[in-house]
C-alpha cells in the first residue's frame, strides 16, 4: 500500500515525508523518524521521471519540513498590532515556499549528476547508477549536495540558517563531528546514514554499513569523550532568566517591576568576584546617555563584579520642524554593555546579522506604505555592527583576564561566524529574548548554540528573558539551564575553553572539503562501475 502511495501520489508523499521529518528537532527530538524520512526522500528522488520531478519532490519534502519547524514564527506575530495575528502563519508560509528551492535544488542536482554520462575507463559511457547496481554513488552525491545548498541558504539574502538538518544528532552524541566538520558536514552525514537505512532495507547490508560507519564512530567518540571539569577557582558567573514576557518588556508600567526582578535574582554582592549576565535589551536606558541608569547598575554589583547586559545605543541627526533644530532619532544598535562597579561602560559590542523584520524592516520605501511593519517596536531601524569581536573583561585582584565574544541572539545561529578567530575568546555569551518564539524556538535556538560550542570548542553563556537561559560547555553539554516561563537564576564556575578545533581553525572550509570528496568519490565509484 505504501509503494502505491508513493508511486501514485509522490508530490503528497514528499510534503508528508518533509512534514515529518521536522519532528528530528527539538523538542521532539525523533531523529530516527527524521532518517526514515530522508530514507523516503531519496527513494522519491530516484524514480523521478525528469527534472522537474526531482525538483518537484525536493521542494515539497522542503516545504512540509520548515513549515513545521518554523512554526514558532506564527507566534512572534500575536506580539504586534500592525499586522493581522493570522498572518504569522501565512509568513511561515511563505518563508517555507522560498526555503523549500533548497532541498530542491539538492534533489535536481542529485537527479541530473546521476544521470549524466561520464568518461568510461572501459570506454562504455554509461547513464545513471541507481538502486540495482552501484549503490554509493547516489547517496554520496546527495549528501554533497545537500551541504552545498544547506550553506547556500545560511549565506544567500542575508541568510537564514535556522534548523540545519545536523543539529538532529545532537541526542546521539555523533554531534562532536561539528568539531571537525562543522554543522553542514554533519547534514551531509545525515544523509547518509538515511541512505544507509534505506540499504540495509534493501538487504544490500555492506554498502549500508560503509555509510553508516562514519556517523557511528563519531557517536562512539561523542559518548565516551568526558565533559571538560570545571577546574576549582573558575570565575563565578550568574545568569539572570527575570521570566518578563513579550507583553511586558516594552511596558512603561512595567519598568519598575521588571528592574526590581532583575536586580533580586542577581543576589547580594559578596566579596567573591562575580560576572553576572543579564538578557538582550534587559534594559530601557541609554546607558552611555544616562549616568543615573549606570548608577542604579554599579549599586547591584560588588566591588570586583561585572554586569554584562543588552541595551540599545542610539543615534539622533539634527532635523527643521516649524523653524527650529530638534534631534530625532536616525538608527540604533542592538548592544551589550560591560558595567563596573564605579558606573563606568568597560566595553560595547553591537550585533552585526540583524534580523529581517524583526529589527530592520527591508525595502522600506515599498513595505511600509502598504502596512508592512517589524514585529518589534520602534520607529527606527537597528543599524548592523562590525562582526566578531573579543572584548578584555578588566582585569583586578579578584578577575582573571578573560576574553568574552559575544553573539546576540539570532548570531549564533551562523556555524563559522561567531568568533573572531584572530583574538579567540575565553567563552562566548549570548544573550537572547526568545519570548516571542513560543514553545518550539527556545530550546532550537538552544539546540544551535550548543553546536557552536561545539564548533569552536568554547563555553557559552546564554541569558533569556522567559527561557531557556543554559550555561554549556565546550562540547555542548548542557551543564545547567533554566526552562521556559520561569524566573531563576544560573549560579556556577566559567567552563573552561578547549584548544582550537579543527574546525575553529578552517571555518567552513572544512564542510567544503568535504563535500568536494563526497563529490569526488561519488563521480570515481560512477566512473569505475561504466
Amino acid at each position: 500500500m505504501l509503494k502505491q502511495a508513493f508511486a501514485r501520489h509522490p508530490k503528497i508523499a514528499a510534503l508528508l515525508a518533509g512534514f515529518a521529518s521536522a519532528t528530528g528537532f527539538a523538542p521532539l527530538n525523533l531523529w530516527p523518524v527524521t532518517l526514515a524520512c530522508l530514507a523516503a526522500l531519496l527513494v522519491l528522488i530516484e524514480r523521478a521521471p525528469d527534472r522537474r520531478a526531482a525538483f518537484s519532490r525536493g521542494w515539497m519534502f522542503g516545504l512540509g519540513h520548515f513549515t513545521l519547524g518554523l512554526n514558532w514564527i506564527a507566534h512572534a506575530f500575536t506580539f504586534q498590532d500592525s499586522m493581522p495575528h493570522w498572518f504569522g502563519y501565512g509568513a511561515v508560509l511563505l518563508l517555507s515556499l522560498y526555503l523549500a528551492v533548497y532541498p530542491g535544488l539538492a534533489t535536481l542536482g542529485t537527479w541530473w549528476l546521476s544521470r549524466t554520462k561520464l568518461p568510461s575507463l572501459s570506454g562504455r559511457g554509461r547513464g545513471w547508477v541507481g538502486e540495482r547496481s552501484e549503490p554509493l554513488s547516489f547517496p554520496l552525491l546527495f549528501s554533497a549536495l545537500w551541504l552545498a545548498t544547506e550553506f547556500l541558504r545560511s549565506t544567500l539574502f542575508t541568510g537564514f540558517a535556522w534548523n540545519p538538518l545536523g543539529v538532529t544528532l545532537l541526542p546521539t552524541g555523533a554531534a562532536i563531528g561539528a568539531t571537525l566538520i562543522g554543522t553542514y558536514g554533519l547534514g551531509a552525514l545525515t544523509i547518509l546514514a538515511a541512505s544507509a537505512f534505506l540499504l540495509a532495507v534493501r538487504r544490500r547490508f555492506r554498502p549500508a554499513v560503509i555509510l553508516a560507519a562514519p556517523l557511528a564512530l563519531l557517536a562512539l567518540w561523542g559518548l565516551l569523550s568526558p565533559a571538560p571539569a570545571t577546574p576549582v577557582g573558575a570565575p563565578r558567573i550568574r545568569v539572570v532568566q527575570p521570566n518578563i514576557g513579550q507583553d511586558e518588556k516594552y511596558s512603561v508600567e512595567a519598568e519598575y517591576r521588571n528592574f526590581r526582578k532583575l536586580s533580586t535574582l542577581s543576589g547580594q554582592p559578596r566579596p567573591a568576584p562575580r560576572l553576572i549576565f543579564w538578557p538582550e535589551a534587559a534594559i530601557p536606558a541609554y546607558l552611555d546617555m544616562e549616568p543615573d541608569w549606570r548608577a542604579r547598575l554599579a549599586h547591584l554589583l560588588g566591588p570586583n563584579d561585572l554586569l554584562m547586559t543588552g541595551g540599545d545605543k542610539v543615534y539622533f541627526k539634527p532635523v527643521e520642524e516649524n523653524g527650529a533644530l530638534v534631534n530625532k532619532l536616525s538608527g540604533a544598535n542592538n548592544s551589550v554593555w560591560i558595567v563596573t562597579p564605579a558606573a563606568t561602560i568597560a566595553g560595547r559590542y553591537s550585533k552585526a546579522h540583524l534580523v529581517p523584520y524583526g529589527e530592520y524592516l527591508p525595502m522600506r520605501n515599498i513595505l511600509e506604505p502598504i502596512g508592512l511593519s517589524r514585529l518589534v517596536p520602534g520607529d527606527a531601524d537597528f543599524w548592523p555592527g562590525p562582526g566578531p569581536q573579543s572584548l578584555t573583561l578588566p582585569a583586578n585582584p579578584g578577575h582573571p583576564a578573560l576574553k568574552m565574544g559575544i553573539q546576540i541572539c539570532y548570531e549564533i545561529i551562523f556555524s563559522g561566524q561567531v568568533i573572531d578567530p584572530a583574538n579567540r575568546p575565553d567563552f562566548l555569551f549570548n544573550p537572547s529574548n526568545d519570548a516571542w518564539f513560543g514553545s518550539w524556538g527556545p530550546v532550537q535556538h538552544l539546540a544551535q548554540a550548543r553546536l557552536r560550542a561545539l564548533e569552536e570548542g568554547v563555553p557559552i553563556i546564554r541569558s533569556t528573558p522567559t527561557g531557556v537561559s543554559a550555561i554549556v560547555d565546550a562540547r555542548g553539554h548542557v551543564v545547567h539551564a533554566l526552562g521556559l516561563n520561569r524566573a531563576g537564576f544560573l549560579d556556577a564556575g566559567m567552563p573552561p575553553a578547549l584548544p582550537p578545533t579543527l574546525f575553529a581553525r578552517l571555518g567552513n572550509w572544512a564542510p567544503g572539503l568535504l563535500m568536494l570528496m563526497l563529490l569526488g568519490a561519488a563521480l570515481a565509484l560512477r566512473r569505475a562501475k561504466s
